[in-house]
């Protein structure tokens, strides 16, 4: 048996009595980072064989796993923090076991986007996890593209230098609109932080890993419809958007033909 354990997001005694359970019980346990699972499996004097798996070696982790198990022995596979799969690396091995008919369960557990849900005071009756966002510019406009217009809350993940940067990016491609960061849960600085898209993230050292929510689309008219084409186009150059993609934005934005609002950008 395979089993998928969740882990502490920051205070090490939000674990489980089960996960600790499974993980005095199995024979191997599989790591993100063998260094930082040490802390954990030290501190609940947990002595296990430790195998590497992260996101850069899934597909040869992975078979080595398989062989472990059909061999007869027991796995748990833990990353970081948090839940295996929950954007981090596990998606992979969970393929490879259902097409290998290998059994696996999870032992659930903590999760940040969920508390950080809590602790943002945000519409919670509907919500959307996204995750972390692509690092090129063409399909971070194709991921929030699908979900801008969406009337839920809108969560993310962000690490502590790309805060600033993913303000910016959700401002440019959502609009104006509430925002909470939430950083270092279950830990003794934990805080969320209230603010417009618009106003930017203003911290100057952004430390520890940040889940941010953003409010859903509202009815209300996108306020660059204002503007003239013109000065409309110009507002995305300014932001740093080539004129053809400036031009793609302005037409999505008011659903114009891509030809009609060429011609403003000529001029």
């Amino acid at each position: 048996m395979l089993y998928f354990v969740s882990t502490p997001v920051g205070n090490l005694k939000d674990i489980t009595l089960r996960a600790l359970e499974v993980l005095k019980s199995v024979d191997l346990i599989a790591c993100e980072d063998t260094r930082t699972s040490l802390k954990l499996l030290n501190h609940y004097e947990i002595k296990k064989p430790l195998i590497s798996y992260h996101k850069f070696n899934e597909k040869v982790a992975g078979e080595k796993l398989l062989e472990e198990l059909k061999s007869g022995k027991d796995v748990a596979l833990i990353t970081d923090a948090g839940t295996p799969v929950i954007s981090d690396p596990g998606n992979v091995l969970c393929k490879m076991l259902i097409e290998n008919g290998v059994e696996y369960t999870v032992v659930p557990g903590a999760t940040a986007f969920v508390p950080a849900l809590l602790l943002s005071g945000m519409d919670a009756s509907k919500f959307c996890f996204i995750g972390f966002l692509p690092e090129k510019k063409k399909d971070v406009e194709q991921v929030l593209e699908k979900y801008k217009n969406l009337d839920c809350t809108l969560i993310f993940y962000c690490a502590p230098h790309d805060v600033k940067k993913t303000v910016e990016v959700l401002h440019l491609y959502l609009g104006d609109r509430n925002a909470v960061a939430v950083k270092e849960i279950t830990k003794l600085h934990e805080r969320a932080i209230r603010f417009n898209l618009s106003d930017g993230y203003v911290e100057e050292n952004p430390r520890g890993e940040f889940v941010i929510l953003v409010e859903g689309a509202t009815e209300r008219e996108n306020p660059n419809l204002s503007l003239s084409i013109k000065d409309h186009i110009k507002l995305y150059v300014d932001r740093g958007f080539s004129n053809m993609d400036a031009v793609k934005q302005v037409a999505k934005e008011r659903k114009l033909p891509k030809s009609e609002v060429y011609k403003h950008s000529i001029e």
